[in-house]
């Protein structure tokens, strides 16, 4: 019986974490720089990373990764460009040469010290200079070491606060782009480095943010200000006041298009084509040449803003960011279809109240008509037509009708260039939304000679009509009192102009001597421009709502 082979003892060598490591140090880098921009493809590249990882044989070429999981056309070929580029600066031509010789990823690696297996060590996140990250880290920890400071920001507070420390916008993105430098806060909450509490949210920095904030004002050189980021030195008081008179004579004259990008609006949508529809849309509006921005809007889908035009700073990259306010004019826009899911599911009263409330006077309805397709709603063609006479009579919205996608892109572009033409010559003061029943509502019908209108900013218009903002006693009853059927806007606003909150209709209530009289409280109240009154029928309900004990039979 032949003897058995001797049992060799001995340490493993430590096995490459991975075969391809360049490939996946430049997966990590486009992943990180995704993140860091707030870029949604940034779950790609960690899905590619990781089936990179579970791959054991090393790859001669991109081409070769196609096999592989989340690897699609655009990642080989961003890979295919980099290989490219690190062949000609760092591989000789003789390594190239035989088909036997190993793939460059096993002789380029790295020289991680100490002995060829051990793992290079994980560097930690640190914001680019000038970026959104960075803007913030450094905002928050120079508020927080000012003597009596409350330690946190709120949002807006915080955007004024840091945008002289970043080069790109908190508000506005880029050309091409719907992510703002804001984007960059998400990173920084993942990172564990900023705390996001309370309604209205607050901001404030953690432990781990403190010392990277420290780390970037001792890079940054302790500046107090954002002159010392860019290593400038501007002049105090004679060249502020030089800036404000420059504002002041200043007019805007770029109208935009923004369309709404609201995702949680396209999710409530019935319509399965609406992201096809958008994209058709935006070809239209670029054929037809018109300028326009996507961003988030909370109500409407389209409206059209003044963007202050700003001479740029000597010595700095980019021009400040102009003022924007918005035009009196803003677009809801309806097919037949998703018409039909709003009434149903309660949306359609709510967004014409929420339009009526924006601070801008003159509300359009926008519906596109779906041919055949509206005998198979859920409800009758009769009653959307109803809805829509409904919604330019009652509630006096101006209501287009069009076709579709691309008479909606020619109306769009028509009044894009009216509005142009309008405002082209007038000069725009900035006002605010608790002015606005100070100005009159024909404006512009009966002072087109005016040299100036009051118009509210894209910023206090955007977050005025947040739709989960904290609201008062006030709206909250109004809401309360749109869910009675029959109830409109139009009637609940009537009933608060006399009753403001639910204590002061339960005491008018208690006042009464007899129930009867309870009852026939509220029929005597006038609404609307044609000041009916209100009727026993829907007074009985409010009554019944409010001072019936238990449930409703």
């Amino acid at each position: 019986m032949p003897a058995s082979e001797p049992v060799r003892f001995g340490r493993k060598r430590a096995l490459p974490s991975c075969p391809n490591p360049l490939f996946l140090k430049w997966l990590t880098e486009l992943r990180d720089e995704a993140r860091e921009k707030g870029l949604k493809i940034q779950c790609t590249y960690q899905k590619a990373i990781n089936s990179l990882n579970k791959y054991p044989l090393p790859l001669q070429n991109a081409k070769e990764a196609k096999i592989l999981q989340n690897f699609g056309d655009g990642i080989c070929k961003i890979l295919d460009e980099k290989l490219q580029r690190h062949y000609r600066q760092n591989v000789s031509p003789v390594h190239l040469k035989g088909q036997r010789s190993k793939p460059p990823f096993w002789y380029q690696r790295e020289d991680r010290g100490g002995g060829g297996g051990g793992r290079r060590k994980k560097r930690g996140y640190v914001p680019q200079k000038r970026s959104g990250g960075y803007a913030v880290l450094l905002t928050l920890y120079r508020h927080s070491e000012i003597p009596g400071s409350k330690g946190y920001m709120f949002k807006l507070e915080l955007q004024t606060a840091a945008q002289p420390y970043c080069d790109k916008s908190f508000t506005v993105p880029d050309l091409g782009s719907k992510y703002t430098a804001w984007s960059s806060v998400s990173t920084l909450i993942q990172k564990n480095l900023l705390i996001k509490t309370h309604n209205p949210a607050r901001y404030s920095l953690t432990e781990e943010g403190v010392a990277l904030a420290q780390r970037l004002e001792a890079e940054a050189g302790g500046g107090g200000g954002p002159g010392g980021d860019r290593g400038e030195v501007r002049g105090g008081g004679e060249e502020e006041e030089e800036e404000e008179e420059e504002e002041e004579e200043g007019r805007p004259g770029v109208v935009d298009l923004t369309e709404s990008d609201d995702d949680a609006e396209q999710a409530l949508s019935v319509c399965s084509g609406s992201h096809h529809r958008k994209q058709e849309l935006v070809k239209e509006l670029q054929r037809n040449g018109v300028n326009f921005d996507i961003r988030k809007l909370n109500v409407g889908d389209f409206l059209w803003v003044a963007r202050e035009n700003v001479a740029p700073i000597p010595g700095q990259l980019r021009a400040p960011p102009g003022r924007e306010l918005v035009l009196d004019y803003i677009v809801e826009r309806k097919r037949m279809d998703d018409l039909c899911g709003s009434i149903i599911d309660g949306r359609f009263r709510e967004q014409k109240f929420r339009l009526k409330r924006c601070g801008l006077r003159r509300p359009i309805y926008l519906v596109e008509e779906c041919g055949s397709a509206a005998s198979h709603l859920s409800l009758p063609e009769t009653s959307l037509q109803q809805a829509i006479v409904n919604t330019q009579v009652v509630d006096g919205f101006f209501v287009k009708r069009v076709q579709d996608v691309r008479e909606s892109a020619a109306y769009l572009t028509v009044m894009t260039r009216y509005l142009t033409k309008l405002y082209q010559n007038r000069t725009l003061v900035c006002r605010s939304r608790e002015l606005e029943g100070d100005v009159g509502g024909d404006e512009e019908e009966g002072g087109r000679g005016l040299p100036s209108c009051s118009l509210i900013s894209f910023a206090e218009f955007n977050h005025g009509a947040t739709k989960n903002k904290c609201q008062t006693v006030r709206e909250v009853f109004a809401r309360q009192l749109m869910q009675i059927s029959g109830l409109s806007g139009d009637k609940a606003a009537a009933i608060l102009e006399q009753y403001s909150t639910p204590h002061s209709l339960l005491t008018a209530y208690e006042k009464c001597s007899s129930g009867a009289e309870k009852e026939n409280l509220l029929s005597s109240i006038r609404y609307g421009k044609l000041k009916r009154n209100l009727g026993p029928a829907l007074s009985r309900t409010v009554y019944q709502l409010y001072c019936t004990p238990g449930a409703l039979s």
